[in-house]
């Protein structure tokens, strides 16, 4: 019985995977900085942060393909640091679809098998139970010209699970397709990656893709991880203003902090953690403020339909702008004079400049 049948059954057991203090250092340009992350076995974790924070330098060097300049990676407790790829025992799928144009999708599907020296019939089996596995058994005799953009990554999914890996590499799997695709493909990868219990690691800029999918979120700031949790924690729970703002959509709004006590918006709120007194930015999720017939005068300034929900701009008597988040059916118009009060706890603060 292979692993793409076994796990139907609920057999599949995924690797623990660990990168222990891991440095890369390209002299001054995007890398590690003692990065350490674990991951427990069938976990999928999300590394998510902006361009050059090392999130993909991270996944190169648990693959193998990017040199370690200190510390370890250790798969099920072995330290792989110095083996190549080859021997790590990975699947990978990344931006680039990297299928063989001259192959069908069935022989591409096959062609990790075919290196592997395993026998022809066995070969076509485990392909067609792959792709099976990514909704395409029908598909086998198409070429990458005959298939849709998330059809050719799906193709390169079966491709990299075919070969039974312990540990499933995303590296923006899904950056080149459109938001519709994107959508529906994230929810398939996390639906298979729940069946075979396979261990995850997937990597994204975009922050609600990596809420969506992922049992926990690593948020990557200059090479090292600035907070590590479930999304919720890190959506209700920032502990940096970083996160805070990378997380989600969030105002700057200006507060104070007399004996522990925050006062925003002419209202008082508890401290999600301790401050010292004096002036603040507090940081306010959108949907923590609403549209009252009391409070701070503000100004609409626009307000975009969301479907369920509406977003609000406005501008307060400061010239600061923040956004509000409410229901569809209040309709206000630019230009029109409003109330805005807050309706939930900030998420955290920081000393004003």
């Amino acid at each position: 019985m292979t692993v793409l049948e076994s796990t139907v059954a609920g057999a599949r057991v995924g690797s623990t995977v660990e990168l222990d203090g891991v440095v890369r250092d390209f002299g001054g340009g995007a890398g590690l900085a003692g990065f350490s992350l674990a991951a427990s076995p069938g976990e999928f974790i999300a590394l998510l942060g902006p361009s050059g924070c090392g999130k993909t330098t991270a996944l190169r060097a648990l693959a193998g393909l990017e040199r370690v300049d200190s510390g370890r990676v250790l798969i099920d407790g072995r330290d792989v640091t110095d083996e190549p790829t080859n021997r790590r025992d990975l699947g990978m799928v990344f931006q680039s679809y990297s299928l063989f144009p001259h192959l069908t999708s069935g022989q591409n599907v096959e062609f990790g098998l075919r290196m592997r020296k395993v026998a022809g019939a066995e070969r076509r089996r485990r392909a067609a139970e792959a792709l099976d596995l990514v909704g395409l058994d029908h598909h086998a005799d198409r070429y990458a010209h005959q298939l849709s953009g998330g059809q050719q990554q799906r193709v390169a999914l079966a491709r990299a699970l075919v070969t039974e890996p312990r540990v499933l590499l995303l590296d923006e799997p899904l950056s080149a397709l459109d938001a519709k695709v994107r959508v529906q493909l994230r929810e398939e990868i996390r639906r298979i990656q729940t069946e075979l219990g396979i261990t995850t690691f997937f990597v994204t800029h975009d922050q609600e893709e990596a809420l969506a999918v992922a049992d926990r979120v690593a948020v990557m700031r200059a090479g090292a991880i600035e907070q590590i949790g479930t999304p919720e924690e890190l959506y209700h729970r920032p502990a940096t203003a970083f996160v805070a703002e990378f997380v989600g959509l969030t105002n700057r709004m200006p507060g104070t902090v007399a004996d522990g006590v925050l006062r925003v918006l002419g209202q008082t709120a508890p401290l999600a953690s301790p401050a010292p007194d004096g002036p603040v930015v507090a940081y306010v999720r959108p949907e923590d403020l609403l549209l009252a017939t009391d409070g701070v005068p503000a100004e609409v300034l626009t307000t975009s339909f969301l479907g369920a929900l509406r977003r609000t701009r406005v501008r307060l008597a400061d010239g600061s702008e923040v956004a509000v988040q409410h229901a569809a059916r209040d309709l206000p118009v630019a230009g029109e004079r409003i109330h805005l009060a807050l309706a939930g706890t900030p998420l955290t603060v920081t000393p004003a400049p």
